[in-house]
């Protein structure tokens, strides 16, 4: 039996299709991943044409990062009441003017602000399409719905951000900038043609509702989890670009080589993630936190050896988008059917991570550590996550909760 819906139809198998509307809005987190992180690809870059040092110009990461962690539930509370479309239109205009903005400014401390301002319009954006996806499909398919929103970043990753560093090594930063500018245009276009008008159906829950999920001790530990988890794997690659070069010995021209392997990577972890995490959500999370542990101690000691860290990299791009679909799937299991701050302060979660871990990465090698350091930071930020992933896991068999 088929039953259709606005948004998708349920399989003769008993699984319901991911609506078209995930795919459309899958492309504008394609442009604002690409956004958020193809300054990885050009920290030399920027940092001769800004006048100043590479670990400067990765704290931009960082600002970004700030801008998501405030601007994600802020932008959830201000806008709980508007319809989802409108809140997605406005962020997505926002976007597109700050990175005009951007291509034209000299002014670091300028630009940091215009980073915060994209970052809090990126964070609104994401958490009301978070939002539109798991409502779009049933509670069993979540993951798997939110793995195909989360393949828009894999995606940025395989092309977006090798294609950002190539246009900025050709022809300026400012190139890539303009770039995203005129894609976030298109993002707009599909926004505006493919995700519903008005107020969703039924009565929106107001924010006593939203915060009421907060009040679940295991919310937070899956939010700790993700945090710790971000940080210890951006810690790294926020720094890969100099890494390949300083240390493995490649030519510049020979990064977004390693980014797109990365970016396959993640397309096929983020597969497997939605594929398992439904069915199989610890052991999906647990392989991923204890892989990721395992090839960042790999990068760190073996980066010098040919043809390691490249490889690495792309290791990397996989288990980074594994744990990805289970992390988030856990939160809307814990949210309950209030759902909009939750998906907010997760992606909080995530950039309080990548936040922490380029300010970390940066510390250690400015205090002179060398540029494989950070790895052995996000090797300790590991370790916490999956301290923190054992005791949510300890919780929900005492209180017998399949969340």
């Amino acid at each position: 039996m088929t039953c259709a819906t606005d948004t998708g139809a349920v399989t003769g198998t008993g699984r319901a299709r991911v609506p078209r509307v995930v795919t459309v809005l899958a492309l504008s987190i394609f442009v604002l991943g690409t956004s958020e992180f193809v300054i990885t690809g050009l920290l030399p870059e920027m940092a001769g044409d800004l006048g100043v040092s590479v670990p400067e110009v990765g704290y931009l990461i960082s600002a970004f990062a700030v801008g998501m962690i405030v601007g994600a539930p802020v932008m959830a509370v201000a806008t709980l009441r508007l319809p989802r479309r409108t809140t997605l239109v406005a962020m997505l205009l926002v976007v597109i003017a700050a990175h005009v903005l951007a291509a034209v400014t000299t002014s670091y401390p300028l630009l940091v602000a215009i980073r915060v301002l994209t970052a809090v319009a990126t964070g609104g954006f994401w958490a009301v399409a978070a939002v539109v996806t798991v409502s779009s499909v049933r509670p069993g398919d979540r993951a798997r719905a939110l793995s195909r929103l989360l393949a828009g970043l894999t995606v940025s990753n395989v092309v977006g951000i090798p294609l950002g560093t190539v246009v900025g090594q050709q022809f300026g930063w400012r190139a890539t900038f303009w770039l995203i500018a005129v894609l976030a245009v298109a993002g707009l276009a599909g926004v505006l043609a493919m995700v519903p008008g008005g107020r969703p159906s039924g009565r929106a829950p107001g924010l006593a509702a939203e915060t009421a999920a907060f009040r679940r001790g295991r919310l937070w530990l899956a939010l700790g989890t993700t945090a710790l988890y971000q940080a210890g794997m951006i810690a790294m690659l926020a720094y890969l670009a100099p890494l390949l070069i300083d240390v493995a010995g490649l030519e510049p021209g020979g990064v977004p080589a390693v980014q797109f392997g990365a970016g396959i990577g993640s397309l096929a972890g983020i597969t497997v993630g939605g594929r398992f995490a439904d069915a199989y959500p610890w052991p999906t999370l647990f392989a991923a936190l204890t892989g990721a542990g395992v090839l960042l101690a790999a990068l760190g000691l073996t980066a010098p050896l040919p043809g390691a860290a490249p490889a690495l990299a792309v290791g990397l791009g996989f288990i980074a988008f594994m744990a990805a679909a289970p992390l988030n799937a856990r939160v809307f299991a814990l949210a309950g059917a209030a759902p909009t701050l939750a998906s907010a302060t997760n992606t909080s979660a995530f950039n309080v991570g990548n936040s922490l871990g380029p300010a970390l990465g940066g510390v250690v090698i400015a205090a002179g550590w060398g540029l494989t350091s950070p790895s052995l930071i996000g090797v300790g930020l590991t370790a916490g996550a999956i301290a923190l992933a054992l005791v949510s896991r300890s919780a929900d068999r005492r209180l017998g909760a399949p969340g």
